[in-house]
């Protein structure tokens, strides 16, 4: 059945899954489904219930766009859909779909982990989840699930298999500094920046004490690229410096790590009610040393921590979901994700996501706006 929402860049990209129920069960289509649920969480639903009471809210608008001919789906027609539903399969859809919005994306990928904290069942670990996040385009890219954050590992090399790396700088901090990491990286004709962790021994301590000797002279005596910022805010002046060096034919282990090309040590001062605080930490990069280009790298990687896991849980209170059947939890995550670049892709508006998913509860035309309805 064709519909005025078949014509959305998302519904093109989600119909394209499996149902997973079988056909004497089917009094809604997979359209009704996929796009009510969309549809009810960019209007501040945050579960089954609400999502199925905004359905039937909503229902005269909904029917007059082809959907819902059958009503209101209940709470339990979502739960039980999501709950079988293939999450791999939605997952490679939501892929499909953040290609369409903004096609194949190049600059900066962010990887990181998020646990849900409410997602645990029967005495299980609860769901983790690692993402990645398009920096430059603010988009969410895709995300795989892990058991536990111990899994982490294998879950970033099963979301670095499943996205277009080249041309792209892959950005992960200490817990994914790992050779086989850097191996799919090169691999895929990507590029990384990547933090170096303490237990990688005789690295990180070659890195450090190339480094300190570096940082005690003059930047321009250092034989180092050294870029330096100076912010004010908030009564807090923070000072970031950034040394970088592509000249390290020394490093022992430097043909251990695929790719490996430069160090890069960032030194962040804080002074706060007069208290000074500083932090040093040291990166692996297949970049030649750019300080100023790796240092925004760098920085912009937790936009992933500030753009997707605190807007996750302040936003759409993912941490506060007691949705934890099957592959429900992990299915839902992907709806609110879809959310957030449906939101973001409103560059016209300068008001923030919690606005937007409540003016979009409230005014038709900008819900439409939104799904790319005319």
């Amino acid at each position: 059945m064709t519909t005025l929402m078949s014509e959305s860049s998302i519904v093109i990209a989600f119909l394209k899954l499996t149902d997973p129920r079988k056909l004497r069960n089917r009094l809604y289509t997979l359209e009704d489904i996929i796009c009510t649920a969309i549809l009810g969480i960019l209007c501040r639903c945050e579960d089954y219930d609400e999502i199925s009471d905004w359905t039937e809210g909503n229902l005269d608008w909904l029917q007059s766009l082809g959907l819902c001919l059958e009503g209101a789906p209940s709470h339990d027609t979502y739960e039980r859909f999501f709950r079988h539903l293939d999450s791999r399969e939605f997952q490679k859809c939501f892929l499909t779909w953040t290609e369409l919005l903004r096609g194949r994306l190049k600059g900066t990928i962010a990887i990181d982990g998020k646990t849900l904290c409410n997602s645990c069942d029967d005495g299980k670990n609860p769901l983790h989840l690692v993402s990645a996040f398009a920096t430059e385009h603010s988009l969410v890219l895709g995300q795989v699930k892990t058991v536990g954050k111990g899994g982490e590992l294998a879950g970033m090399q099963q979301l670095l298999d499943i996205l277009d790396l080249q041309g792209s700088v892959i950005t992960i901090d200490a817990g994914g500094c790992h050779k086989v990491i850097m191996e799919k990286i090169i691999e895929k004709k990507g590029d990384y920046v990547v933090c170096l962790k303490g237990n990688q021994g005789k690295l990180h301590d070659e890195a450090g004490n190339y480094f300190l000797q570096a940082m005690a002279m003059a930047p321009e005596e250092s034989g180092c690229a050294y870029w330096k910022t100076e912010e004010t805010a908030h009564g807090r002046i923070e000072t970031r410096e950034i040394w970088a060096s592509d000249d390290i034919d020394w490093l022992p282990q430097k043909g251990d790590w695929a790719g490996l090309h430069s160090l890069v040590c960032v030194k962040r001062t804080t002074l706060e009610k007069g208290i000074t605080k500083q932090q040093i930490r040291y990166f692996i990069s297949s970049l030649q040393a750019e300080a100023e280009h790796q240092g925004k790298i760098i920085r912009g990687h937790w936009g992933i921590e500030n753009r997707v896991h605190w807007q996750l849980d302040v936003t759409f209170r993912e941490d506060y979901s007691r949705v934890r059947k099957d592959h429900g939890a992990e299915n839902l995550s992907v709806l609110r994700r879809s959310t957030i670049n449906i939101l973001r892709n409103d560059e016209g508006s300068k008001i923030s996501l919690k606005r937007r998913r409540l003016r979009a509860s409230m005014n038709r035309d900008y819900l439409c706006k939104l799904m790319g309805i005319k």
